[in-house]
């Protein structure tokens, strides 16, 4: 029997580390373990602090290894005399433990003693090179080198000498861990927190070292691997659920290959794959792993969001199209209320009138472009006999009529105008596909993220696969923070999923502690209870809630918790994330936060700068789909409940603050390791208010 090699980061970056040419007599010592992992002394021998934790001797060098059942995980390798240190407590059964914490969170939370009267005397002067903070090697430009560590990143680190300095460094976080991973000795509860790669062949770790192949294949657990190919030979399209973190984007890459391999079977030489996800953002880290997954192949996927595929359709057939800013359809809308023309005699356009006066423009926009548009209909009748699944404000016939005629009307003024809002856009494309003036059909289609789809664009999607069969969707209705929710058979009548429904219940983004305490916090606005236990690959602390008077209070909680946490948790800045509710409020705090001195940048959706050395603020909306290791959530003190209005139908409310709750849902299971929620001390509401002490750590 042979051992299939896999292998954490931790490993790969310290073998770079070594010098060259040791590099093939560990590899020949590592061809041991495929054949036999188990301890043979002296060349294998167990680990006495560790349960199933092994060394492999290779000269003056030590790999530290575990195995299980037909695999051999590689966790380090370095110095005979530097590999064991900081073992810790290692209760190791599988390629998998649990996370530490950060120890004193509520330390990082209290408020920090109050500066000392100004004196004159000299500060005093202190060691910070004490032999627990020097780093064990010095970072001179050959070792930088052979760690891949860009040109411009090599004078901030040759100039470091602590763990303190490397921390500090203005380098990206990519870089910073890099170095880190490959000069600290191996501590196994955190590398076994690391994902897994594919080594493959052992030879394929030489050629990693020696730069002729760039990265390995992430490895899916048993749960995630199932889906890869399941039902790729059924009948019609697949759906894949799943809540945040667990592995439906890593799933939905894979899905491709298998895609491809399946299309090459049935003789297809060069097939094309569309692959649409929601964000921009997402559009490039998707092609970074592709590339990485596919090889040459990745030549035949398009990866696209599906609305910069909808506008590409659009702008062919008719032309660029002048989209309309958002922000000035409620005037629009309020003018087509006043410009309609209801039906009946005075009295009946009085009470159609009277219907629309207790929605808000902002309500009555969405039903028009949620509901008529995105769902494509026609006539008044088409309307009338719609469900509105997701809407909570009930309209009676009349008012459903009233709701048409201003919908009638501001398509006429948007005529005028020659322009366009999204969901018309989309609409438009969907058309076009139908009538066989959009591009060719595609071999394969993936749908990444199709909760917040519009039906128009799903249905466009599906007009652009080839067969139905050849459909693969991802989604979680939980974290669906635009529109109203449809059924997918409303929306296609090849979007059946029957028998070809997955779910996923592992989280492995966040700790138990976060991924519960967002659930328990989202309550009320979930939209798909699946009754499934959830399950976490993680453990941690806590997740906190803070209230602050003013936002002086608030900048300071930010900094002092952003500058605690990232080192307790030996990161930089820039694994931190802040997100507000809107784009002036991450202006402002990324602002006050540089002034603090705690380096910070907000980030639109459309330019978002992952590997920039600095705290990234972002808007709640625009982290869709992202990951931090500490995110705090902040930004509510002048409007607590943003997106949720302040007059209107109680059931409108209810609808919004659903949607909102769902959109800080989102924002908090973007959080891996560590999470804090900033509210106002003095504004009670609904948005802010449900934290259970049993899932929130609360002053």
């Amino acid at each position: 029997m042979r051992f299939e090699i896999v292998h954490k980061p931790k490993f790969t970056t310290q073998l770079l580390a070594l010098p060259p040419r040791v590099w093939p007599q560990i590899m020949e010592k590592i061809q041991l373990l495929a054949e036999d992992p188990s301890p043979h002394a002296p060349v294998k021998k167990r680990l006495h602090a560790a349960k199933n934790a092994y060394r492999l001797r290779s000269g003056d060098y030590r790999v530290l290894y575990t195995y299980g059942d037909g695999w051999v995980a590689l966790l380090g390798v370095d110095k005979r005399d530097d590999v064991y240190d900081n073992l810790g407590n290692l209760l190791v059964e599988a390629p998998s433990a649990t996370v530490k914490g950060v120890p004193d969170l509520d330390d990082l939370l209290r408020p920090a003693d109050p500066p000392p009267a100004a004196t004159f005397t000299s500060p005093p002067q202190t060691d910070s090179e004490t032999d627990d903070d020097l780093l064990p090697v010095q970072l001179d430009a050959e070792l930088l080198g052979r760690l891949r560590v860009p040109e411009e990143c090599i004078p901030a680190l040759s100039t470091c000498r602590t763990l303190t300095d490397l921390l500090d460094a203005r380098v990206p976080e990519s870089v910073r861990m890099l170095v880190f991973e490959a000069v600290t000795a191996p501590d196994l509860d955190r590398v076994l927190q690391q994902p897994t790669y594919v080594t493959g062949d052992v030879s394929d770790l030489l050629k990693f070292a020696e730069g002729e192949l760039l990265g390995f294949l992430l490895k899916l657990n048993p749960e995630q691997e199932k889906f890869v190919t399941w039902a790729v030979r059924g009948s019609g399209p697949t759906l894949v659920k799943g809540g945040p973190g667990t592995g439906k984007s890593t799933i939905a890459l894979y899905r491709t290959k298998a895609l491809i391999e399946r299309l090459r079977a049935e003789g297809v030489s060069a097939p094309r794959i569309l692959f649409t996800t929601y964000t921009n953002a997402l559009v490039s880290f998707s092609r970074q792993l592709l590339t990485r997954l596919l090889g040459s192949d990745a030549a035949h996927v398009e990866i696209r969001t599906a609305d910069g595929l909808v506008r590409e359709i659009v702008e062919r057939a008719d032309g660029r199209p002048d989209i309309i800013d958002h922000q000035q359809l409620p005037g629009l809308v309020q003018r087509a209320v006043t410009e309609a023309r209801f039906d009946g005699n005075a009295l009946q356009r009085r009470a159609q009138g009277l219907a629309l006066e207790r929605l808000t423009p902002g309500y009555l926009l969405e039903e028009i472009e949620t509901v008529i548009v995105a769902r494509e209909l026609t006539t008044l009748d088409e309307y009338l006999e719609t469900p509105r699944a997701g809407r909570e404000v009930g309209l009676n016939g009349g008012a459903r009529t009233a709701v048409w005629r201003v919908h009638e009307a501001l398509t006429r003024i948007l005529a005028a105008r020659r322009q366009v809002t999204w969901s018309r856009l989309r609409a438009r494309a969907a058309e076009l596909i139908r009538s066989g003036a959009g591009p060719a059909a595609y071999d394969g289609v993936i749908v990444d993220e199709a909760q917040d789809l519009e039906p128009t664009v799903l249905r466009a999607l599906v007009g652009l696969s080839r067969s139905p069969d050849r459909l693969f969707v991802t989604a979680d209705a939980n974290q669906s923070i635009y529109g109203s929710g449809f059924r997918w058979t409303d929306v296609h009548e090849d979007l059946r999923f029957r028998g070809r429904t997955g779910l996923l219940r592992t989280n492995h983004r966040s700790t138990e502690e976060i991924g519960e305490a967002a659930h328990a916090y989202l309550a009320g606005g979930a939209i798909d209870e699946d009754g499934e236990r959830r399950e976490y690959a993680e453990r941690g602390v806590l997740p906190a809630v803070r209230a602050v008077a003013s936002a002086y209070d608030q900048i300071q909680l930010l900094a002092r918790y952003l500058r605690g946490a990232s080192r307790e948790l030996r990161l930089g800045l820039g694994a931190c994330a802040v997100l507000a509710p809107s784009r002036e409020m991450g202006r402002a705090i990324a602002g006050e936060l540089s002034q603090l001195d705690v380096p910070a940048t907000f980030m639109p959706g459309d330019s978002l700068e992952l590997d920039a050395p600095c705290v990234k603020v972002l808007t709640l909306k625009s982290a869709k789909g992202l990951e931090f290791p500490i995110v705090t959530l902040a930004g509510f003190l002048d409007d607590p409940e943003p997106g949720v209005p302040r007059r209107g139908d109680s059931e409108e409310r209810l609808e919004a603050l659903r949607r909102e709750r769902r959109t800080m849902f989102v924002g908090m299971t973007r959080a891996m390791r560590a999470l804090l929620l900033v509210t106002p001390a003095d504004k009670r509401c609904e948005l802010l208010d449900g934290f259970d002490a049993r899932y929130w750590n609360l002053a």
